[in-house]
Parts: C-alpha cells; structure tokens; sequence
C-alpha cells in the first residue's frame, strides 16, 4: 500500500496532484483533507483514501502563468494532429516562417507531420497552397494537463 498514490483536489474540486499514501495519511490527521473516495480497508481510523479534497481553498497561480509557455511538445498537446491534413502530430510549423521573422507562439504555430511540414517549407500557407484545419490560438491550462 505504500507505493500507492492519492489523488488532491483542492476545496474547489480542481485536481491539484497526486500524493504518496503515507502524505495522505499525514494530512487527514492534520485535517486539512478529507476523503472523498476510498477503496476498500481501513488504514488505522481512517478508511484507504483513494481521492482527498482540501478543507480550505490553496490559490494556484502556477496554474495560470503555464499556459502562457509555448513549447513545441505543448503545442502538438493542443493541435493533437497534423494541422493540415489530420495526421500524426510529428513536429511543429511556424504559420509564418522562422525564416521570415516569425516567431515561436500560439499563435504562430501549429502541430504538423513531417510530410506537410517539408511540403510548405519556408513559405506561407498560402504560398504553399495549404489551408489550415485549425486556428492556432492560445489554450487554456485545462487543454495542456
């Protein structure tokens, strides 16, 4: 049972993180949690935590500034498939070319297979007569978990 781990919401039910069941344990007795699903068993007084949820609410800026990191493996995360044709997510293609000042944003990029990202090249889009089956915008945090 040790190298189980317990899911944390906060008060407001978000998920929070995952925690040894020895730290569980610890924070049921501080009563700063409390169980919201267990599995079966007794652990001393308290019943197996499966999920615990915090008493008070913990304010998570973490949460808010990560969305604004734009990495390559967060973009295909949000794309999910190949930007123009809906293949595998293999890589990333600036919208506007490196080549051409554009630079690596939400905005500016998008997840793209080899194949699409070598045919458009250093040109736009357009120049390379490819549409895009999304619209590259900035995601919320709950998109990138």
């Amino acid at each position: 049972m040790s190298d189980a781990h317990v899911l944390v919401l906060n008060a407001s039910y978000e998920p929070l993180q995952r925690v040894s069941m020895r730290h569980a344990i610890k924070m049921l007795v501080r009563e700063v949690a409390v169980v919201e699903e267990a599995a079966a068993g007794r652990f001393g007084p308290f019943p197996v935590p499966k999920v615990l949820r915090l008493v008070r609410y913990v304010v998570t800026q973490w949460m808010h500034r990560r969305s604004n990191l734009c990495t390559k493996s967060a973009i295909k995360a949000r794309d999910k498939m190949c930007a123009y044709c809906g293949g595998k997510a293999e890589t990333v293609d600036h919208i506007v070319p490196r080549s051409r000042g554009g630079a690596l944003t939400w905005e500016n990029a998008v997840a793209a297979c080899l194949r699409c990202n070598h045919r458009k090249a250093d040109r736009t889009p357009s120049e390379a007569g490819m549409t895009l089956l999304v619209t590259p915008q900035q995601p919320q945090y709950a998109v990138l978990i």
